[in-house]
């Protein structure tokens, strides 16, 4: 199938979040859209899908125009789109999504579908129990999931949105191999990113996006300086980070236990100090998850002991945990850290200590103008916080963390944003480290936690296996222990 966006324009008012873009993506083709948060590459895709309307532009199926009322019509005429966040009923086991949408739920030969989910599974290298809820499979085996779904809906072009964000090296060569199987077989692939490394590896030809238009096109193999320069107009600057200069202890836990995840967290013994930067890294569900929650007392260890800034504190105890002075910020970004109808402004208000029975608005809408210009949201006060971006959204999360912290845990703090946005924030929290906050993150990018760490912990089945200076090891040694190896 051959798609044609021809001069696309969508304004929502004074903004112009596509103005004038015009790509073609050719049958059998691995096509990348890169662009910075903001640049439109997720108004384009929602516009492609049939999710919202162009104000101005044609689309072409087979040099054909059409017009999409709604999503349905575009699925129907062959495209399917993978989100960041899968669209599943994580209540539900893995068959019954698989069969959504393929039958009227009468008489239902769940035999068949079986078969056909297994399958279509087993010709991509996916190992998926059809008999568990979606719920107990992680990020890569959820996008497995709907990848097979959606090729049994009979797509014929798929539209990835950030799909290696949150998801192991494992499963991200899973994934590309799926991509390329499907290019060879003659469907479109069309995947939205900001990493370079996924974009060079997979795609045939990249277009690139800056404030809403096309600022070049590139074909494999591709020149890295020149994408940076379409994408920013200027390589973005590393981040500064000096030698870290460690104070008192700030966390320790002595033998702590806990559930959760696919791991757990087993027989956990560490001390974090002030002015210390600590990169987690691990498969996907290794415990990393498990510890940031047990840490920041939004979960109850079952067993062991923790001891924050020299005093015991009862696990469990969130509260307790933020006013001693630690902060959490979660991956999971509409689900544990933003309320979904709720405006930007309303979040401010609820980050407000003041005790009294009326709400300050005024103050809230000020601390939502001040905020959303420091962190370069691309919102106003009143912007719902669903109706942002996912790197937005992002940037929302991290504006909340207070100004002088103690403790910092930060899962994935980087996801979904451009290059450049990803300096800027590390830059923000290496000198928050430099003024002796300890700095806890988890991250799946192995460079990224290089990059900035001081110290490694590697998780290998709920426990840590490594514990390491970051300029004692390298990504080849960090990789065999995150795969278990750990001489």
């Amino acid at each position: 199938m051959r798609i044609e966006l021809q001069d696309i324009h969508k304004y929502y008012g004074p903004v112009r979040a596509n103005n004038g873009i015009s790509l073609t993506v050719a049958p059998g083709e691995i096509h990348g859209i890169l662009g910075e948060n903001g640049a439109g590459k997720s108004t384009l895709m929602k516009i492609l899908t049939g999710f919202i309307h162009a104000t101005q532009g044609s689309i072409l199926i087979n040099a054909s125009p059409v017009k999409f009322q709604n999503p349905a019509q575009s699925s129907q005429l062959g495209i399917g789109m993978l989100y960041q966040d899968p669209l599943d009923f994580p209540l539900m086991t893995v068959l019954d999504n698989f069969m959504l949408g393929l039958t009227d739920g009468l008489s239902v030969e769940t035999d068949q579908f079986r078969d056909k989910l297994k399958e279509l599974a087993t010709s991509f290298g996916f190992q998926i129990n059809p008999d568990i809820p979606v719920q107990r499979l992680t990020i890569g085996e959820r996008q497995q999931l709907e990848i097979v779904r959606l090729l049994v809906l009979g797509i014929e072009v798929l539209v990835l949105d950030e799909p290696t964000t949150g998801i192991s090296e494992v499963q991200k060569r899973l994934l590309f191999q799926a991509l390329k199987k499907l290019a060879a077989d003659g469907k479109s692939v069309i995947l939205v990113s900001h990493k370079l490394e996924d974009v060079e590896t997979l795609c045939d030809r990249v277009t690139v996006l800056r404030y809403g238009a096309v600022t070049g096109a590139m074909e494999s193999p591709f020149d890295t300086e020149e994408l940076l320069k379409m994408m920013f107009g200027a390589p973005p600057a590393q981040p500064l980070r000096k030698a870290a200069q460690l104070g008192a202890s700030v966390l320790e836990m002595k033998q702590v236990y806990a559930s959760g995840g696919r791991a757990g967290l087993e027989d956990c013994n560490l001390t974090f100090r002030e002015g210390e930067m600590i990169g987690l890294a691990g498969l996907e569900g290794s415990g990393q998850g498990v510890f940031l929650r047990v840490a920041s007392g939004v979960q109850k260890p079952s067993l062991g002991e923790i001891t924050l800034r020299g005093s015991r504190i009862k696990g469990g105890d969130y509260s307790a945990f933020k006013y001693a002075g630690t902060a959490f910020l979660p991956a999971s970004r509409l689900e544990e850290g933003l309320i979904p109808g709720l405006t930007m402004t309303e979040h401010y208000a609820l980050q407000n200590k003041n005790s009294k029975f009326l709400i300050p608005w005024t103050q809230a809408y000020q601390q939502a103008k001040e905020r959303i210009k420091l962190f370069r949201i691309k919102g106003k006060p009143q912007t719902f916080a669903h109706a942002l971006s996912g790197g937005n959204q992002q940037r929302l999360l991290l504006s909340f963390l207070p100004d002088k912290p103690k403790l910092l845990l930060l899962e994935n703090p980087t996801r979904g944003l451009d290059l450049e946005s990803a300096h800027w924030v590390w830059q923000r929290l290496c000198n928050y480290a430099d003024q002796k906050v300890c700095i806890v993150f988890a991250s799946s990018e192995l460079d990224e936690i290089l990059m900035v760490a001081d110290r490694i912990l590697v998780f290998f089945d709920g426990r840590i296996i490594k514990d390491v200076k970051s300029d004692e090891t390298d990504a080849d040694e960090l990789g065999r222990a995150i795969a278990g190896k750990s001489d």
